[in-house]
């Protein structure tokens, strides 16, 4: 079960699977993507609730990666359990800068920089302010968390 803890920082527990993994037993580099989208979209859902309402009550809102930056340090083998970190960097007008990093017990395996546009038909939209106010809670300096 998924969780916000008091400094803004969402974790989602992952179990690594067979299905995770590559010929060599350790994660595949592209299954970190999915957990680390299981975490963002968790945290939108512990704030503001369903992508699938805010899409409707939005007229039609969605969310793009725009630009994700990663740095595996170690591996993730079958059977693991990790802890997907997800938090809020920066808010802009249409984009979300969120931190996430991927967890074994106290071993950080990854780290990653994502920026989240919110469109609308395709073309940038500011974010509405019910999500900004959600997420501005669950903010803070990249830097300065775990």
């Amino acid at each position: 079960m998924s969780e916000i803890e008091s400094a803004g920082i969402h974790t989602l527990p992952v179990r690594v699977y067979y299905e995770d993994t590559d010929f060599s037993g350790f994660v595949y580099h592209a299954s970190y993507l999915r957990f680390m989208e299981r975490g963002r979209t968790e945290l939108l859902r512990g704030l503001a609730g369903d992508q699938s309402d805010l899409h409707r009550d939005a007229a039609g809102l969605h969310f793009v990666v725009r630009r994700m930056v990663i740095d595996y340090a170690k591996p993730a083998r079958m059977d693991d359990l990790l802890a997907v970190r997800t938090w809020t960097a920066q808010m802009k007008g249409a984009s979300m800068h969120l931190a996430q990093e991927i967890w074994r017990g106290d071993e950080r395996l990854v780290r990653a920089e994502v920026v989240v546009a919110c469109v609308r038909d395709g073309r940038a939209i500011r974010l509405p302010d019910s999500l900004r106010m959600a997420l501005s809670g669950a903010s803070g300096d990249i830097s300065t968390k775990p």
